[in-house]
């Protein structure tokens, strides 16, 4: 979250992508409803690009990511990406596979939290996209599908081998990713694939609800919770620990704790700043 950047303003516009900010949430819906939302080579970079940019920002303290029309995404375009791809040489393969990869990892590294709001099909990156995500709130017809071996590439593809296991555990992972078979709500909310459940058509509320309870919270406090979350997964007990206190020790110098403190003694609300 750093306040240090280059020359370059906000990008304005952004081809592949919908995006609105609205006091501290950032909106960014995948708009190609005609396709399912289906990624293409200038998708990707788009989230990849944006999610940089909105994480050297202070304004963003939640960000919604949904998909328009009948479905969240389903996955990369048959012929824009899979076909593509048939006429690229291994050098070209490997940084268009390092590009899908650098975009789960900047949903799991920006210093917000980002909440998927799932209806209809999740599937290929379109459900990796969802599990990166640090919540997925989905209505009864999202239905999720990791579907890379179906089309004869491997399961783990952009992280999902790596953090499929750390969500559902990896009898449930394992399944998922070797066999493709779309998993529906009831099943994903039972094996923790879903964070909530909500009635059919009210995925897009319930997500921006958690959002708005989200960004109104201490931002620095959450930043640093997902940042825990994130580098802990592969840590021993003893480090992890260590990293815990030298965190703590930083939160307990700033405004928010001692925020909470004058709020709690003056029975008030903490009016958060985030520092």
């Amino acid at each position: 979250m750093s306040p240090f950047t280059g020359s370059a303003a906000r990008t304005p516009h952004w081809e592949h992508l919908r995006v609105e900010h609205t006091d501290g949430v950032a909106t960014v819906t995948l708009s190609r409803p005609e396709k399912l939302n289906a990624l293409t080579f200038g998708a990707y970079a788009d989230l990849r690009d944006l999610l940089a940019e909105l994480s050297r920002e202070r304004s963003v303290r939640a960000l919604v990511l949904a998909g328009e029309g009948r479905g969240f995404c389903s996955g990369g375009d048959v012929d824009e990406i899979i076909g593509a791809t048939l006429a690229l040489d291994t050098a070209q393969l490997l940084d268009f596979n390092r590009m899908t990869g650098q975009v789960v990892r900047a949903v799991r590294e920006c210093p917000f939290p980002v909440i998927a709001a799932v209806h209809g099909v999740a599937a290929g990156a379109g459900a990796v996209l969802a599990l990166a995500a640090d919540f997925r709130v989905a209505d009864p017809t999202a239905r999720f599908a990791f579907l890379f071996t179906r089309v004869g590439l491997s399961g783990g593809d952009m992280g999902a081998a790596y953090l499929l296991p750390r969500v559902v555990g990896l009898g449930h992972a394992t399944r998922l990713l070797m066999l493709g078979d779309p998993v529906r709500a009831p099943e994903a909310e039972r094996i923790g694939l879903i964070s909530e459940l909500t009635e059919e058509g009210h995925t897009d509320e319930a997500a921006h609800a958690l959002a708005r309870r989200l960004a109104d919270g201490p931002a620095l406090a959450h930043a640093q919770t997902k940042a825990l979350l994130t580098a802990e997964l592969d840590m021993p007990l003893a480090a992890s620990v260590e990293l815990d206190a030298a965190t703590q020790a930083l939160l307990m110098n700033g405004e928010d704790y001692a925020e909470f403190h004058a709020a709690f003694t003056e029975k008030r609300p903490p009016k958060w700043r985030g520092r």
